[in-house]
């Protein structure tokens, strides 16, 4: 029997959820999902540049886990940057965070906010 997966925490949902390469009519482009879930790996790891062990706390899993996913989403990214297929991204087995945190470039603090609040202005 498969272990069930865990809730990864997700601190937002995806601006923008389907990119394509260009030039390319829809009708005949293959897909890749990218899961939600790989999508904030990706972002934690490669845009937030935090080491594995810190970004597998925020996203309250192992870092074996964390690294796991971060190998599945590099790969679909680079299948679909090498073959011209397009990303499409949803599902996953997540959990949104309680509130969403921010910090000020100008004066370093930080705060956090709920959800549904939209982003901040100052």
């Amino acid at each position: 029997m498969v272990r069930p997966k865990c809730q990864r925490r997700v601190s937002d949902f995806p601006s923008c959820s389907y990119f394509k390469p260009q030039g390319k009519p829809m009708g005949k482009l293959k897909e890749i999902i990218l899961t939600i879930d790989e999508l904030e790996a990706i972002r934690l790891a490669d845009l937030e540049g935090l080491y594995q062990e810190s970004a597998a706390q925020q996203m309250e899993i192992s870092r074996q886990t964390f690294g796991r996913i971060l190998i599945s989403a590099h790969h679909k990214i680079a299948e679909a940057l090498i073959d011209g297929k397009a990303i499409k991204i949803e599902g996953g087995e997540f959990q949104m965070a309680d509130a969403r945190k921010f910090e000020c470039f100008d004066c370093g603090h930080n705060w956090e906010a709920p959800f549904g609040t939209g982003r901040p202005q100052e």
